[in-house]
């Protein structure tokens, strides 16, 4: 409901994932309650969702529906998590504004004047507004940073190949092949980072996509 109006007022959401009362209903059943157990996280639009489309922005892609779920979306709904909503980004995502074509302009909930950023700008404008807990995004230039920043969130870039990119099509790598591209958590403190992340850096993920090097949460780091 929260996701609905802010989508409203500011135009971020994309697409609603359907299933998601399914889902809630597998976890309920699962002995082993994930570190994300319930919470509903927000997934930017180039992350594939099973049954649903990765536009980039773009109408040539808008008749090519997903089979499968990507490897970060896997190991989301694996700890629990509800991947619920697609976040609107810039057209072909290489760009610090949040607009396209197909969807139109997402303003800056802080300030309609303003721009959220760019290009998980969708994502800051959903966190920022009460919509959503946690969110993805992706990063090579600035995209998970400069809306964090423009929102008043938190954002983290991990580093290159930390979590795994398979299946999140047209990745910004695409364009800038001097920067890998990543995918990475959106929130509005560090703990939710931290949570996710942790989350993340799972057996699971190590197991789907083998060229993650295998490398857990580093609890020590955290506190430091």
């Amino acid at each position: 409901g929260e996701a609905l109006e802010v989508t409203r007022e500011v135009n971020c959401v994309v697409d609603f994932i359907h299933g998601c009362e399914d889902q809630l209903q597998k976890l309920k059943k699962q002995k082993e309650k994930g570190l994300l157990y319930g919470i509903p996280v927000s997934i930017k639009d180039h992350i594939n969702c099973k049954g649903h489309v990765s536009s980039g922005g773009m109408v040539q892609f808008l008749d090519q529906v997903k089979e499968e779920d990507s490897v970060i979306v896997q190991v989301l709904k694996s700890q629990g998590a509800i991947p619920f909503v697609k976040t609107n980004i810039p057209q072909t995502m290489i760009n610090y504004d949040c607009s396209n074509l197909i969807f139109g302009q997402t303003l800056n909930p802080l300030n309609h004047q303003k721009t959220p950023g760019g290009s998980s700008g969708g994502e800051g404008a959903l966190i920022a507004g009460g919509g959503s807990l946690l969110g993805i995004g992706s990063d090579v230039a600035g995209s998970i940073r400069l809306p964090s920043s423009f929102c008043g969130l938190c954002g983290l870039k991990p580093t290159g190949n930390r979590i795994s990119t398979s299946q999140s099509t047209r990745s910004d790598r695409t364009f800038v092949l001097a920067v890998r591209g990543v995918l990475g958590p959106m929130a509005r403190d560090v703990d939710s980072l931290a949570l996710c992340m942790k989350a993340l850096l799972c057996k699971e993920m190590f197991q789907l996509d083998p060229t993650v090097p295998p490398l857990p949460f580093d609890e020590e780091v955290r506190l430091r």
